[in-house]
């Protein structure tokens, strides 16, 4: 049997332990580089956007992922979404999304800037005067869909904020609660003899009072229309 070389044991040992200390270093630089990143990303994320565009490499991008600002107005209109700066939104930017960023920029080989979220008013810290989707600009006023979280929007909110979207439906909508309300009117509650004419005055009544209510609710709460504050980074807009 050949002799244990004690000399050689000694010498491949430390070649060992130098090699999984290089191997250990380049992990830690690694993981330092990442956290740095990360780090700039969710800086960037929370400061006002400086940048209208980004320069991404077009065949690399997913086309079903593109889309332009007059797209995103209508949604924000007919579901009563914002469309602001990231620097503006209270909630959580989740790791995936930061890890698609990361994946984005080693992708395209720059580093993203100028994030808009699409998302419902409660989820932004808004200035005086369900659901989050993360935009980062590719210019020509077309956005490029970074990444989506959280819950899908409830089926029934296009239709709950449809009075919203202007002055003709919410008008709409006052009327058709005037006239179910004057329906609701017992008969002979005002007189003896039913008549087309007293079921309208009713009706002129109980049209005014629930526009009072509206309009008083409107001004007292700073509500506007959904064309008004898609865009607006102001809660009372």
């Amino acid at each position: 049997m050949k002799r244990t070389n004690i000399e050689s044991l000694l010498s491949a040992a430390s070649r060992r332990d130098l090699s999984e200390e290089k191997i250990m270093g380049e992990v830690a630089r690694i993981l330092h580089k990442e956290t740095e990143r990360e780090e700039r990303i969710t800086k960037t994320l929370a400061e006002k956007a400086q940048s209208a565009e980004n320069a991404f490499e077009f065949d690399r991008l997913d086309v079903s992922h593109i889309y332009h600002l007059n797209h995103i107005r209508k949604i924000c209109i007919d579901y009563r979404l914002r469309f602001l700066d990231s620097s503006y939104f209270k909630g959580t930017i989740p790791q995936q999304a930061i890890s698609r960023i990361k994946e984005l920029e080693k992708t395209h080989g720059i580093e993203l800037k100028g994030f808009k979220i699409l998302a419902p008013s409660r989820l932004f810290k808004l200035e005086d005067k369900d659901d989050p989707i993360l935009f980062a600009p590719i210019g020509n006023g077309y956005f490029y869909l970074v990444h989506k979280w959280g819950n899908d929007l409830h089926p029934l909110r296009k239709l709950l904020v449809w009075p919203l979207r202007n002055v003709g439906n919410l008008a709409l909508l006052v009327l058709a609660i005037s006239f179910l309300a004057t329906l609701m009117v017992p008969d002979g509650l005002f007189s003896r003899n039913n008549s087309q004419a007293e079921f309208w005055i009713i009706f002129f009544f109980m049209f005014k009072s629930i526009a009072a209510i509206v309009i008083f609710y409107g001004f007292a709460l700073g509500k506007n229309f959904n064309p008004a504050i898609w865009n607006s980074k102001y809660f009372n807009a």
